[in-house]
């Protein structure tokens, strides 16, 4: 408790040290004060992480989650609480094993991708083939042809984590179907981490619909990902590899809603967002059970305090992010006559770090005037306004004009334990959930509130 406290005596202190002007300081002292003495949101992300724990599409695992957060934003007392139904897709791993049979025998670890084929049951062995880029992939032409390709791309520590992310996500999401153009009988993946301790890491793939040959795909942890490559670097590898991958009719699911009507314009809506689903390893605590919890005690904390905006806040948890966009492309369906009053979207997917700002999407005619909104969060260092990728979700109200915002959090290691099974809830830090809620809290409730809104 002591702790708590002093995080918000030294949040407050900082707001009233930092000179903010403008009718919203008090505000934000307020809100920074509540969130820093309370533990609502590590409460809400352990209940989850704990009593659910990995929920993928289409499992009851997610439809728990989903009544979960139900129940847990109707007990916070907030209005127009409710699920709308999204049929997601449902694709289960199964059994999986790999293996190095020559030259000496040596068990791998691997998580087939999302999405993926199975091999046909006595599973696949094959020589490996090493590229490292799509180029090599190429120059490889016919050598691929019966051959078990190992896109080796390595994500660099060093690089911004999310740039050196999105530079090896194509090696993941279109390195089945490329290689099986040259003939490929299936692809291994390193890793998209910059560190690991020989856990894999999963994620989505999808095969071109080009008629071109579904093969299956799997990723492989760093340290497996570069013994393969040594070992090939000195002669012929063979691996055997076998998934139990299967994709099955879609399945009922629901996006999770919940308001705080506003108090003149209730017809005009600020969007708070996360994803209730994950992959099926790990707890889904960072991803994105911590943005869940965020975005859930932001609107808590606006109703413990009062404030209530001129603009409707709204709280949407989508189902499906992680391997489909269900229900984002769901809420976009559902709510198309409102979208044109949608004053604004926020989105919480990366991680539970300290919060260093809001990501738009790309350059904005109004981010000049998010930054100063956003020198409000200079106590917690929260006021970079970055022409970056807002999330995933939110960009499905991007034709309808909607401003666009990601709460942008310190990722130097989410990376690390990433779509693994090392994503567990000993990984967060309450003090940075504390700092995040006081960010989120500040800046949805002043774009709701205000009586300007950005050009669309």
């Amino acid at each position: 408790m002591l702790a708590r406290a002093a995080l918000a005596c030294a949040l407050v202190a900082a707001l009233g040290a930092a000179g903010c002007r403008g009718p919203y300081r008090d505000v934000a002292e307020r809100i920074a004060n509540d969130a820093g003495r309370s533990d609502g949101a590590y409460v809400k992300v352990a209940a989850l992480a704990t009593e659910v724990g990995a929920r993928l599409s289409g499992t009851p695992a997610l439809e728990r989650a989903i009544a979960w957060a139900r129940d847990t934003l109707a007990r916070d007392g907030h209005e127009n609480v409710a699920l709308e139904p999204v049929t997601v897709p449902h694709w289960s791993r199964g059994a999986e094993a790999a293996e190095i049979v020559a030259p000496a025998p040596r068990k791998l670890a691997v998580l087939a991708l999302g999405g993926s084929v199975g091999t046909p049951p006595e599973g696949v062995t094959a020589e490996v083939a090493v590229v490292s880029t799509f180029e090599e992939l190429a120059a490889l032409g016919a050598g691929a042809r019966g051959k078990i390709v190992l896109f080796d791309h390595a994500m660099r520590a060093g690089e911004p984590p999310g740039a050196s992310y999105g530079h090896a996500l194509p090696f993941r999401r279109e390195g089945a179907s490329r290689a099986a153009k040259l003939g490929a009988v299936a692809v291994l993946v390193r890793s998209l981490t910059a560190r690991s301790l020989g856990a894999p890491h999963t994620g989505a793939m999808k095969y071109a619909d080009d008629g071109s040959p579904r093969i299956p795909a799997a990723a492989i942890s760093v340290e497996d990902a570069e013994l393969l490559a040594r070992l090939a670097h000195l002669g012929p590898v063979k691996v055997h590899l076998a998934l139990g991958a299967e994709t099955h009719p879609g399945a009922p699911s629901a996006n999770v809603i919940a308001e705080l009507r506003g108090r003149e314009r209730p017809d005009e809506i600020v969007v708070i967002s996360a994803h209730l689903d994950s992959w099926d390893v790990g707890q889904g605590a960072q991803d994105d059970g911590a943005g869940c919890a965020i975005v859930m005690e932001s609107l808590a904390t606006l109703r413990r305090l009062g404030l209530r905006p001129r603009r409707t806040i709204r709280v949407v948890l989508y189902t499906n992010e992680e391997n489909g966009g269900a229900g984002a492309n769901g809420y976009a369906a559902a709510h198309a006559a409102e979208l044109p009053r949608h004053v604004a979207a926020f989105e919480v997917d990366s991680g539970a770090g300290a919060p260093r700002g809001f990501s738009t999407d790309g350059p904005q005619p109004w981010a000049g005037d998010a930054k100063r909104l956003a020198n409000l969060l200079a106590p917690i260092r929260a006021t970079a306004i970055i022409p970056s990728f807002p999330g995933e979700d939110i960009m499905a109200l991007k034709r309808a004009g909607v401003p666009l915002l990601g709460l942008s959090l310190d990722n130097e290691h989410y990376f690390d334990v990433h779509h693994s099974v090392a994503d567990t809830l000993d990984k967060i830090d309450p003090a940075n959930l504390r700092r995040d809620v006081a960010a989120l809290a500040t800046m949805a409730y002043v774009v709701a509130d205000r009586a300007e809104t950005w050009r669309r």
